[in-house]
């Protein structure tokens, strides 16, 4: 925006700027409010960018994407509260995120996430990432997403060595094939494809 001869104080904030595909997955996890345990004694938008450089979490996504890794999010209880309906999910897929695995989640969030085809999961009986000793530094993989799936399904996490039973929350059948699809917009993709091969 400075090139652009905007003045620091007109930057505004984020929403304000929610038609700017760019501006608004740089705001992705920006609040400064967010307090990601990775980066300690940062405020929010800070990641680790492996081995050991802090950096903006936006800056961190375009590096991990340019290696070609996937992004897996550890979070806490209602995750994605107070969240901006349009652009929390959108933004975190465009993060390259694909999947949050949090002790909870806010109703409308989680099922925004499975619309942009990030996979929610979440921990089961109480537990959270901090009880399990998960960092964020292993990595992960998620066994059991196979065609069978049902909804509402438990499947294994694995971190490093470790499995652990989580519930994934995909919680419909609809939710399912938006899943299976990577999300709505391609779910009515190929429904409007398949409909045009039949005429």
């Amino acid at each position: 925006m400075l090139e652009l001869g905007t003045e620091i104080k007109d930057f505004n904030s984020f929403g304000s700027r929610r038609g700017n595909d760019r501006v608004m997955t740089r705001g992705t996890f920006a609040n400064i409010r967010i307090r990601n345990e990775m980066a300690p004694g940062t405020e929010g938008g800070f990641t680790k960018l492996y081995p050991e450089e802090n950096t903006t979490i936006y800056e961190a996504a375009q590096k991990y994407k340019d290696s070609g890794t996937p992004l897996v999010v550890l979070a806490g209880a209602e995750y994605g509260t107070g969240s901006s309906r349009d652009w929390a999910a959108k933004g975190t897929l465009l993060l390259g995120v694909k999947a949050v695995v949090a002790t909870s989640f806010e109703r409308i969030h989680r099922s925004n996430l499975v619309g942009m085809g990030v996979l929610p999961l979440q921990f089961k009986n109480g537990e959270t990432h901090k009880s399990l000793g998960l960092s964020g530094e292993e990595e992960y993989a998620v066994l059991g997403l196979t065609d069978n799936l049902k909804a509402g399904q438990d499947v294994i996490l694995r971190a490093d060595d470790r499995e652990i039973t989580v519930t994934c929350r995909l919680d419909t059948l609809v939710e399912l094939e938006f899943y299976k699809n990577g999300g709505i917009l391609h779910t009515v993709l190929r429904n409007f494809m398949r409909e045009s091969l039949r005429e």
